[in-house]
Parts: C-alpha cells; structure tokens; sequence
C-alpha cells in the first residue's frame, strides 16, 4: 500500500518550490492540508488526455511527462514537470478537458488536491486568485520564450539551453570531477530530441560535437555536463 504522507525530501522539494515557497503560511497550510499522495511507477499515465479535470497536482519526486499522439500514433513529448512544480490548474480553472497526457518518468510521487477542494480553497482565500494568475503569467512568458527560440536559434544554441534547464532542474553535482555535473533525468536521445522538435540523428551529431569540445560527456546512464559555461556560451552564440 502506497504511503499516504510525503517524506522529508518529498515535502522538501514542494516547500522550496519557487511558486509555492512565495504563498502566505495559511495559504500552503491550507493546500497541504487537503492534499493526498500518489506514488507512481515508470509509464503509469497519471491523466489522459480528455479526461475531466478532476485534480490539481504537484510533482514531488521523479518526473512527469507531459505529452500527446499524434494522428499517426507518435507519441510526442513537449516537457518534463520537475519536482516542485504544480501542474493539471489549466483545466481546473476553465473547466474543459485535459489538452495533453501525463506520464511518470521514473519512480514518481504526485501531490493532488481534489478540484472541490482547490475551489474550495479559492473561495478561502483571495490571495490564491493572485498566485494563479501569477503561476499562468510565469508559463506564459516561458512558452513565447520556446516559440522564439524555435523560430530564432538554430538546434545546436537551444540544445545547449535545454540541457543547461535539466541541469538546473536534475543536476547532480560531481562528488570526483570538480564542476561537473551529472543530469539524473534519463533521457533517451529521441525523447532529447522531440523536446527540441528536431530528429534524432541531428541531436545526436550536436551532442557529439558538443562533447568533442569537452562541453559535455556521453554516457551509458546518460549525459554529464563538463564546463557550464562552454555551455553557455553555445546557448547565447547566435542572439
């Protein structure tokens, strides 16, 4: 039977949040009070896309998938929810269904608020109506962010921007090799690649070329970041 309660490093990571750590004490009392736990292997879908929104959610361990099929079958992956981002409020808020599914990658715990009590909690509350809008103002200016950069940068400059984010995001620091740093999502190449909407094959020849340069290492158990600011550098070659 699943634990019902998070443990420290999982509560940890929803406490220290960006978003969530900027509420009022009440207002996360409020959440956590309500919320129920949900542990999820590799591949379990958490949320379909059509469903009905019936929860609010956060990642509090692992990763989540969000992605769609498309009219062929493909699956295609668009982001990685990392743990201490709140994720599902799109739909509770307009009420339509679930434009996308959602997948745990890797042993995953999920934090939900049933949509009653998230409304609930509205109701309660105004300074939530303020941190909503914040927390949709936010995901807005990091999707114009992406389109830009799809339609601005070439492969090479926003593969460095993406691994420079799962660093950040994943990034387990070297305990034997100084500044490195190794990133603990695993990624295959093609799902690297369909974050970038580009083909696999021209991911993988830019990998290369980045870990020829000393920027990166291939590995077996997935990529390690060399030198940040090589990285960087490649990141902001072409603005």
């Amino acid at each position: 039977m699943d634990d019902p309660i998070l443990n420290i490093e999982e509560r940890e990571a929803i406490n220290s949040g960006r978003w969530f750590s900027s509420l009022s004490p009440s207002l996360r009392h409020d959440i956590l009070r309500c919320a129920y736990v949900k542990r999820c292997k590799d591949g379990d879908l958490i949320a379909a896309r059509g469903d009905a929104p019936e929860e609010w959610m956060a990642c509090a361990k692992g990763a989540v998938r969000v992605s769609s099929t498309s009219l062929s079958g493909k699956q295609i992956t668009f982001t990685y929810v990392e743990p201490g981002i709140w994720f599902g409020d799109v739909a509770i808020l307009d009420g339509d269904r679930r434009t996308h599914d959602t997948y745990a990658h890797g042993d995953t715990t999920i934090l939900c608020v049933a949509k009653a009590d998230f409304q609930k909690i509205l109701t309660q509350h105004v300074e939530f109506y303020e941190a909503m809008l914040r927390l949709q103002a936010r995901r807005i200016r990091q999707l114009f962010g992406l389109v830009e950069d799809l339609n601005t940068l070439p492969l090479r400059s926003r593969l460095a921007k993406q691994l420079l984010h799962l660093a950040r995001s994943y990034g387990v620091q070297s305990l034997t090799h100084g500044e490195e740093i190794r990133i603990g999502l695993h990624l295959a190449q093609e799902e690297l690649a369909q974050l970038l909407g580009a083909s696999r094959q021209r991911v993988n020849q830019e990998l290369k070329a980045m870990e020829r340069e000393e920027a990166i290492r291939i590995e077996p158990g997935g990529l390690v970041i060399r030198n940040r600011e090589a990285l960087l550098h490649i990141s902001e070659a072409d603005h």
